[in-house]
């Protein structure tokens, strides 16, 4: 197991998350206090996928507030905690918490892009602090394999390359996360 912290570098937030991987899939956990919009927020989160990188349960807690749970196939199949399908997000592999650079990981792993390749994926996206979930369009582009990738976010015509380390952790995302101790 793994224990790794980022800053934001939007503001004052700061992130702790313990991450663990095998054979048969992944787990994590973490607790990010920050701040979108003017609002400060604590929040709570657990990620669960398998072997591929493909998120099979996400649930996430805001401190005195909201709560979500979704269940993925593995697939591009939803459903919420109730069992409800969440047809809007049909052919979503990944999720994208937007208050961590942690969810950049999955399709970094998951798709496993050669140097130079580049793969448009479809994401459920949640929205902090109020867990909204919208089905959005990225994309992501190997620039120097398992060490920098670039993420575009189409819906909000986003760029940035990301430095990641031999797990596919965010190292450095230019203009948000920084790991923390920063180098001195």
């Amino acid at each position: 197991m793994r224990e790794l912290r980022w800053a934001s570098e939007e503001g004052d937030g700061i992130e702790h998350l313990t991450f663990d991987a095998h054979d048969d899939g992944f787990a994590v956990e973490s607790v990010v206090v920050g701040q979108r919009y003017g609002n400060a927020y604590g929040l709570h989160y657990t990620v669960r996928g398998d072997a591929q990188w493909r998120t099979r349960h996400a649930w996430l807690k805001i401190v005195g507030g909201g709560e979500l749970e979704l269940h993925g196939d593995g697939a591009g199949h939803w459903r919420d905690g109730h069992g409800l399908v969440l047809s809007a997000l049909e052919g979503c592999i990944d999720i994208d918490i937007a208050a961590t650079p942690f969810t950049n990981t999955l399709p970094i792993r998951r798709l496993q892009l050669a140097e130079g390749e580049r793969q448009p994926i479809s994401v459920a996206y949640i929205s902090t602090p109020d867990l909204q979930v919208t089905r959005v369009e990225q994309a992501y582009s190997c620039v120097a394999f398992e060490r920098e990738y670039r993420y575009e976010g189409i819906f909000r015509n986003f760029t940035a390359n990301m430095q990641v380390d031999e797990d596919g952790l965010v190292i450095d995302y230019p203009t948000l996360f920084t790991r923390l101790p920063r180098a001195r």
